[in-house]
C-alpha cells in the first residue's frame, strides 16, 4: 500500500465517518551503541530504619566489535562474569545479569533497543544483612546507565537499499533528489530507454518519495527498497532524534 491509498483512506475516514485523525510519518527503527569502553564502580546503600540495601558492581561496558561505529553491525548484548572469589555471591549474578539486559530494551537517549553492547563484571561487594537481590539489580541498573554516558554514545539508524527505475531523461533529476535525502549514490545503469540507480539511503530520509518521484517523473518512475545495515547518524540530526524522545514521553505523562 502506497502513501496515496493512505491518503485516500484518511480522507474518507473523515469524510465518511467524521473521524478526526492525527497523520505523521512512521517511527524509525533506530538503536543506540556505544563506541568506546567505560569503567563503572557503582554502590546503592539505603537505609530505610529495618532492613536496607546494600550491592556495589564493578566492571566495565564495552563495544562488542571495536568497528561498530563504521558498518552499524546491529548485534545482540553480552553479559561476562569475570568476578573471581567470593565478593558477589553465585547467587546474585543472574539478577545481575538480567537487570542489565532489561536496561538494553530502552536506551536512556532515545529509547530505543541497545545493541552491541558487552557489560562486564569483574568485582563487587556485599553486605551480610542488607544485599539482596533486588539492591544489586537496582545497582546494575544504574552503574550501566552511569557507564553508557561516557562510553562515546551512538545513535544508530536503518539504512536503506534503494533502487530506482525511471525512463532515461529523468537520470539527472532523479540522482539529485536521492543526494538531497542524504543518499549514497552506489550504481547506475543504462538500459534501452531506462535508467536504473542504486544507492544506500536513510530511512529516515525516504518519507514522501514516492509522491516526489511520481511529480518528477510525470508518473512512470517507481522504486523498491530493502533494509540494508544499520549506521550512526548523522551529528546534525542526533539532537532531532532524542528531542522526538523526550516529545513521546511527554506526551505519555513518562518520567
Amino acid at each position: 500500500m502506497g502513501e496515496l491509498h493512505l491518503f485516500i483512506y484518511c480522507e474518507r475516514m473523515k469524510r465518511e465517518y467524521d473521524v478526526d485523525l492525527i497523520v505523521g510519518n512512521p517511527t524509525v527503527n533506530y538503536r543506540e551503541t556505544i563506541g568506546a569502553k567505560a569503567s563503572f564502580n557503582y554502590l546503592h546503600k539505603k537505609q530505610s530504619g529495618g532492613a536496607g540495601q546494600f550491592a556495589r558492581v564493578i566492571g566495565y561496558i564495552e563495544p562488542i566489535n571495536k568497528d561498530i561505529s563504521a558498518d552499524g553491525s546491529d548485534l545482540s548484548c553480552v553479559f561476562v562474569d569475570a568476578t573471581t572469589g567470593n565478593n558477589v555471591p553465585n547467587e546474585y549474578i543472574p539478577s545481575i545479569e538480567k537487570a542489565f539486559h532489561e536496561c538494553t530494551k530502552r536506551g536512556p537517549k532515545t529509547g530505543y533497543p541497545v545493541v552491541g553492547v558487552k557489560y562486564v563484571l569483574t568485582d563487587g561487594q556485599t553486605h551480610v544483612v542488607d544485599s539482596s537481590t533486588m539492591a544489586f539489580q537496582i545497582a546494575t541498573r544504574d552503574s550501566f546507565r552511569q557507564a553508557f554516558e561516557q562510553a562515546d554514545r551512538m545513535i544508530l539508524e536503518p539504512i536503506m537499499d534503494v533502487e530506482v527505475t525511471v525512463p532515461a531523461e529523468f537520470q539527472a533529476g532523479i540522482m539529485g533528489q536521492l543526494v538531497k535525502r542524504r543518499g549514497t549514490i552506489t550504481n547506475t545503469q543504462l538500459r534501452p530507454g531506462l535508467f536504473i540507480l542504486n544507492a544506500d539511503v536513510p530511512l529516515s530520509a525516504m518519507f514522501g518519495y514516492a509522491t516526489e518521484l511520481r511529480g518528477a517523473t510525470q508518473g512512470i518512475g517507481e522504486f523498491s527498497m530493502e533494509y540494508r545495515m544499520h549506521s550512526p547518524v548523522a551529528d546534525f540530526e542526533v539532537q532531532d532524534v532524542i528531542d522526538a524522545y523526550q516529545k513521546r514521553k511527554h506526551e505519555k505523562g513518562e518520567e
